[in-house]
């Protein structure tokens, strides 16, 4: 199983330093993955909110680019109803031939009510237009003729294609169980945080066990699971960032994980979220050791979600560093 460092770049408004500090945060913390040996730093897109301030993946993925040299970048998920999917393929072929490669390409429908109600879009009608917008930009990297949607465009192919052919690897995010079938048959890797969806590992392992029952014969996809990971000396400074982050995603109205609070309250404690094993806290050796557990459910890929609720950087740095020499150690 690889461990990578996954962040939504969430910021309070009463940080110093405001959205420049968090993005310069972010570089450093792809700056310690690669020095832990991790596999990849993953983003997220969101708009509008300060539980998520970086709406363009492709322009930080880029700065990360130039401070890493093996890690690899992944945006966890473009969210493809917001974007004319033909713009979307240029700017990541572009990401993926300046970091030589080393680009994931993770996509999504969408989440949050008050993206949808800033673009103007029908939370309805998003997956319609998550499959047609998919379906063009995947073709578009691969270098076929594609057209834009209206009765002026013209079909055109990119003039930089990636240099991953035919395209990045790709994951789909989902929070509903329902469309993991959906992802399998598409072959594409399946991404879950069940932190906001599940209430167990016996759940999660149901849905991976029924990812993978859906695969066609043949098929080589993967799971990659977001958890919140802390190692090092101060566990009860993780715990109180850890009820920090959950008490901004429900202001944020994530959608997914407000509906299990509001079926079961107590999973707005940090508390139950670390007793559900969703959130892992220790010192090195002993987060890596539990972290088999996820191996143990076919999970290929941690997304280890590090710097929540404002834990300081220097913090994040060690705990990254710390934690992926332990789970080197731990395999070798």
């Amino acid at each position: 199983m690889r461990l990578s460092a996954f962040t939504v770049v969430d910021s309070a408004p009463e940080t110093t330093g405001g959205v420049a500090q968090r993005y310069a945060e972010v570089l450093e913390l792809a700056e310690a993955a690669e020095a832990g040996g991790l596999s990849t730093l993953w983003v997220a897109e969101h708009h509008f909110q300060p539980g998520g301030v970086c709406p363009s993946p492709p322009v930080l993925l880029a700065a990360c680019g130039e401070r890493t040299r093996r890690l690899r970048l992944g945006v966890l998920v473009s969210v493809l109803p917001f974007h004319r999917p033909i713009e979307l393929a240029e700017q990541y072929a572009m990401v993926d031939r300046l970091t030589g490669g080393r680009l994931n390409l993770g996509v999504g429908s969408g989440y949050i009510p008050l993206e949808f109600e800033g673009f103007g879009l029908d939370p309805a009608a998003k997956r319609e237009q998550f499959d047609r917008n998919l379906e063009t930009l995947l073709a578009a990297l691969d270098g076929a003729e594609v057209r834009s949607d209206g009765p002026l465009a013209k079909p055109v192919r990119l003039n930089v294609l990636p240099v991953q052919r035919p395209h990045p690897p790709l994951w789909i995010a989902v929070q509903r169980r329902e469309a993991i079938p959906f992802v399998a048959r598409r072959g594409a890797s399946l991404a879950l945080v069940p932190y906001a969806t599940v209430a167990n590992p016996e759940e999660l392992a149901a849905e991976v066990r029924e990812f993978r029952s859906h695969l066609a014969p043949g098929v080589s996809a993967e799971v990659a699971v977001a958890v919140h990971l802390y190692a090092g000396d101060h566990v009860e400074r993780a715990r109180t960032a850890l009820q920090e982050y959950l008490e901004a995603r429900l202001a944020t109205q994530s959608s997914f994980y407000q509906e299990k609070v509001r079926r079961d309250p107590r999973h707005a404690s940090a508390a139950t979220i670390e007793s559900s094993g969703f959130a892992v806290f220790g010192r090195p050796a002993e987060v890596a050791e539990r972290l088999r557990a996820f191996a143990a459910l076919g999970v290929d890929e941690l997304l280890g979600i590090f710097d929540f609720g404002g834990l300081p950087i220097d913090e994040v740095r060690r705990s990254v560093r710390a934690l992926g020499a332990a789970m080197r150690a731990a395999s070798g």
